[in-house]
């Protein structure tokens, strides 16, 4: 398998899983705000990483306080924007040096390849915060196993 389609993989149950979530907080009548502020913070994150790949500029909040419905609009278009970034990205491209600001000013230098798995696992690593918070709250989780959206045949070969 090759990176890009590795990659593509990922991204694709990425979005899988940021749906789960979000059925999954749209489906309980009690509000879990903390869920709410993380699966927000994920599809921020995705939009600051997209936002340096395309060296568009733009500068999105990383922590914004967004609506479950805004944070489904964006999912979708989230899901779009990277489908079409690594469907137009050749494999050699994944090599390539992206400069950038973080978010406390700091200039760093990263692979697109890097970055494209970071926003996978990071996405992942918050999704299990939004899991336990909810179990706290006594509200049944969405089930965002990587190993389970394959199962599922949510994500190709």
């Amino acid at each position: 398998m090759t990176e890009k389609r590795l990659l593509q993989r990922l991204f694709t149950y990425d979005d899988w899983a940021n749906g789960a979530v979000l059925s999954a907080l749209s489906g309980v009548e009690k509000k879990v705000p903390g869920s709410l502020r993380w699966i927000s913070h994920i599809l921020a994150a995705e939009e600051v990483w997209l936002s340096r790949l395309r060296r568009d500029g733009a500068k999105p909040l990383v922590w914004p306080e967004r609506s479950l419905d805004n944070c489904q609009t964006v999912a979708a278009t989230l899901r779009d924007a990277w489908r079409d970034l690594l469907d137009s990205t050749p494999e050699q491209a994944l090599s390539a040096s992206v400069n950038y600001t973080n978010s406390k000013g700091e200039p760093f230098s990263s692979t697109v390849g890097d970055i494209l798995m970071h926003v996978a696992m990071h996405s992942a690593y918050h999704r299990g915060q939004i899991a336990a918070d909810m179990r706290a709250a006594g509200v049944e989780p969405a089930y965002t196993d990587f190993i389970h959206a394959v199962r599922q045949g949510k994500v190709g070969a």
